[in-house]
């Protein structure tokens, strides 16, 4: 459950909340949004549409992977494009400045190691880490 852009779903709160009721029901609350919608089942599994954002159409990462056949934008000659760009809203919520880091990773360690060894750490250390010089 790793998304084509390089998030680990599988420790997104939204993806865990999918097997969690008690993390639906606190994340429901927390963002006050319907219960139905507190959760994500990832990109992959929502073909790019993540409810959870009312998203009425495939986000744009999602659809140029599909259209070029390749499962992650490091595959892309185009990589890095601006598709992966950081962005800076909910920056301190959501990790997609992550994104090209992880696919760097994913692309030197091989999937399964880096999301055994390194996909968590690399969270916390943005969520919760300080700069090291």
């Amino acid at each position: 459950m790793t998304s084509p852009c390089g998030l680990d779903c599988f420790n997104c709160p939204m993806y865990l909340a999918s097997r969690d009721e008690k993390l639906k029901k606190t994340i429901s609350q927390k963002r006050d949004i319907p219960l139905e919608k507190a959760m994500c089942r990832g990109c992959r599994n929502e073909k790019g549409t993540i409810t959870a954002f009312d998203m009425s159409e495939p986000c744009k990462v999602y659809k140029c992977i599909e259209s070029k056949g390749i499962d992650f934008c490091y595959e892309c000659c185009d990589f890095p494009c601006d598709y992966l760009h950081p962005y800076a809203d909910k920056a301190s919520e959501v990790a997609h400045n992550t994104k090209v880091f992880n696919l760097c990773l994913i692309k030197k360690m091989g999937l399964a190691s880096w999301a055994k060894t390194k996909a968590e750490s690399v969270g916390d250390k943005y969520f919760k880490g300080k700069l090291e010089l």
